[in-house]
């Protein structure tokens, strides 16, 4: 069975940082897409960034690019994401997720429907205020 255990949200202040980790357990599959997403009350889920292990190519919505970082360990088994120079508007719950046994590249590029995405952490409040 297949757990993803998410920690590290919590309050910054704007221009801050904070690291979100998610390890994952029972996940055996080789060239998975794992991402990151996030969903503010009253909004759709949407990602914010994903990287394909076969690749490591990786993706970032534009509110996120230059300041949101994904990576994972040497193991594969744990995935962060670097929020930098937070403002309000990421306030969010914010879920890792990975892929299933569907292919879910595209062009070199995992998903970002979140639908697309079979395991889920239980998700992190991450709040940032001035």
């Amino acid at each position: 069975q297949v757990q993803l255990v998410e920690s590290g949200g919590g309050s910054a202040q704007v221009g801050g940082s904070l690291r979100l980790s998610c390890t994952a357990s029972g996940y055996t599959y080789d060239n998975y897409c794992m991402g990151w997403f996030r969903q503010a009350p009253g909004k759709e889920r949407e990602a914010v960034a994903t990287l394909y292990s076969g690749s490591g190519t990786t993706y970032y919505a534009d509110s996120a690019r230059g300041r949101f970082t994904i990576a994972r360990d040497s193991t594969g088994n744990t995935q962060y994401l670097q929020m930098n120079n937070l403002e309000p508007e990421d306030t969010a719950i914010y879920y890792c997720a990975r892929s299933g046994r569907s292919r879910i590249v595209s062009g070199g590029h995992c998903s970002t429907a979140w639908v697309s995405y079979s395991h889920w952490g239980q998700g992190t409040q991450v709040t940032v205020s001035s």
